[in-house]
């Protein structure tokens, strides 16, 4: 990976490490504002694309941007509920490494 090779002399495997999945959250969440932001637009066009094909101005442009904030919200929590299950199964990992480090160290 291009990021890798470039940060492997300044700050050695450890911290490459330990920045990768930093990146990789960055890039699974950095996009949940314009998934909302296409999910109301889409909406709002194609209710407006209905109105004008219907002729029921402004009804379906109404229904359609509401469709797509609803849309929007979805993914904002699916997005918010993935980062909380991330987070525990984080912690979990933690929970067992301190556990085994402990176990370790006694029998020692």
């Amino acid at each position: 990976m291009i990021i890798e090779r470039s940060l492997r002399p300044a700050y050695g495997d450890r911290e490459v490490g330990h920045l990768q999945p930093k990146l990789k959250g960055l890039g699974t969440y950095g996009t949940v504002g314009l998934e909302f932001g296409l999910s109301v637009l889409v909406g709002l066009f194609a209710g407006q694309w209905l109105d004008r094909k219907l002729q029921t101005d402004p009804w379906l442009t109404f229904i359609g941007m509401g469709f797509g904030t609803a849309a929007g919200i979805r993914s904002l929590f699916r997005a918010a509920e993935r980062a909380r299950k991330e987070l525990e199964d984080e912690e979990q990992r933690e929970v067992e490494l301190r556990r085994d480090y402990h176990e370790r160290n006694r029998k020692k």
